[in-house]
């Protein structure tokens, strides 16, 4: 062979072997950073364009030059020495795409909602939203008219997500009612799975189906033992899984919120409460018949002093409606003390839910310090569910629909029956004293039915009828039966 055939032989090499590694990483930049930009493909393309005319000299049949020609060894030394700039700026290329991949957040938008994460995965930011709209018709209502009506629910775009592995945040106002509010807002210091700290406003750790998210739970409205269980509690609780996910607990700190109702912004009587919950599922990462049942206990105690909407409860129906209040001139005076036993079961297309709270409160007459006496309320509740359509039962609802609604038919989503029952109980010492019967029934019994349809993991509809019946409430005898049918489109994220 001759030297200028020797000569272009190694520059081809040396081409071919350019070519291959600029097309290899640009292969690899691609995929590991689709949104990238890909390395200078006219350098690609003029080396493809040289190999194409070295292939053609090298299979041509002609003499080659003689072996001394220095046209041709100058060609050699020119061609090596620009293939190695081209070489070094592709490899600069590939070093700042590389460096890119490694430094641009990560966005994603789907069905669970929007999030932004860093590249190194420390720093995420998730914005989810729940949005309800009710329509709300009473019937049988001649005695105690009801207004049917269109409303809001709940409208909560919530804001959460972590700076670090350490500390972890969550913020949802409510923009739904006359005026808007902060629903959720905390911070976590997650020193171990075992043991976080929350500081904030957040769900006090009583009620089971209070601790369900607003659009997982069976009913459109909670039972009567929610009534029971504080709503939202500020102050400081440390909370952790132990025994791989088996048991969960909470033990806090809060100014001491009134069953059924908020904490006040501040602490208005200089009284803190104390509340604390475990929860246990023994067979949870088991692949066995008892893998959904979990059971608990929760409780609180502490000191409440004063009257109004920051110290006494009011009771409400399914239907939302005030059947329970004390008298205007009635204290809170001593302890308040919360107990709560509750457990669900879960299994297939099978779902449990079941729950009792006593809240204990002692009390007294405005002015008369012989009144004061200790009244025990309580509540219980039964829910049970069927999905009809094959999906699993959980407290987190249906969560995906095997077969999500089309509009050509090809899927209808999921469908689920509900069922509940459930009773709250006014101490009978509360009458007459505390409270009058012709205005506050004794007792609320009510049964519910329901159907959830599932369109897809955003969209859910829902229809309800619950039948309450009371014992007192009324002049001269019981209080109207409610009578009521609620349905919902929910869109959550």
């Amino acid at each position: 062979m001759s030297y200028r055939h020797k000569n272009l032989a190694l520059s081809f090499a040396i081409l071919a072997a350019l070519a291959a590694n600029t097309n290899e990483a640009a292969a690899r930049t691609a995929a590991a950073n689709p949104d990238s930009k890909a390395p200078d493909t006219a350098a690609i393309d003029a080396l493809n364009s040289r190999l194409a005319r070295l292939e053609k000299y090298l299979g041509a049949k002609e003499e080659a030059p003689a072996q001394d020609d220095p046209e041709a060894q100058e060609q050699v030394a020119t061609l090596e020495q620009r293939l190695l700039v081209l070489e070094r700026k592709l490899e600069l290329q590939q070093e700042e795409a590389a460096t890119k991949a490694t430094s641009t957040p990560l966005l994603t938008l789907n069905e669970k909602g929007l999030s932004a994460k860093s590249a190194s995965g420390d720093f995420e930011i998730k914005l989810k939203g729940l949005v309800q709209a009710d329509q709300r018709l009473f019937f049988g209502d001649d005695a105690v008219p009801q207004n049917d009506s269109f409303l809001f629910r709940r409208i909560r775009p919530t804001i959460e997500g972590s700076f670090g592995s350490l500390i972890g945040f969550r913020l949802t106002p409510e923009f739904a009612g006359d005026s808007a509010t902060i629903v959720d807002a905390y911070v976590d210091v997650k020193f171990d799975p075992r043991y976080t700290l929350r500081v904030g406003k957040v769900k006090g750790p009583i009620g089971l189906e209070r601790l369900q998210s607003g659009g997982a739970t069976a009913l459109i409205e909670r039972a009567f033992p929610t009534e029971l269980a504080p709503n939202r509690e500020l102050g400081a609780q440390l909370q952790g899984e132990l025994a791989a996910g088996r048991v969960n607990y909470v033990i806090g700190v809060y100014n001491g919120a009134p069953d059924g109702r908020d904490d006040p912004t501040t602490d208005a009587d200089d009284n803190f409460e104390y509340a604390g919950r475990v929860f246990f599922e023994p067979w949870k990462n088991d692949a066995n018949a008892l893998s959904g049942l979990g059971f608990g206990i929760a409780a609180s105690k502490g000191d409440k002093e004063g009257a109004g909407n920051n110290f006494l409860p009011r009771y409400r129906t399914p239907g939302q409606n005030i059947f329970f209040n004390y008298r205007n001139t009635v204290l809170a005076d001593g302890e308040h003390f919360r107990l709560s036993p509750q457990a669900y079961f879960y299994r297939n297309a099978l779902g449990l839910q079941a729950e009792y709270i006593q809240s204990k409160q002692q009390l007294l007459i405005s002015g008369l310090p012989a009144t004061r006496t200790d009244l025990t309320n309580t509540a219980w509740q039964v829910t049970g569910s069927w999905v009809l359509t094959g999906e699993d039962a959980s407290y987190r609802g249906v969560v995906k629909p095997n077969s999500p609604f089309t509009s050509h038919g090809e899927g209808w989503g999921a469908f689920e029956l509900v069922a509940r029952y459930g009773e709250l109980d006014i101490d009978d010492d509360a009458f007459p004293v505390y409270a009058n019967l012709s205005t506050a029934a004794s007792q609320a019994t009510a049964w519910s039915v329901g159907l959830n349809w599932y369109l897809n993991s955003n969209l859910k509809l829902v229809f309800n009828h619950t039948h309450t019946k009371f014992d007192g409430g009324a002049v001269g005898g019981d209080r109207e039966d409610e009578k009521t049918f609620f349905s919902r489109v929910q869109l959550s994220f």
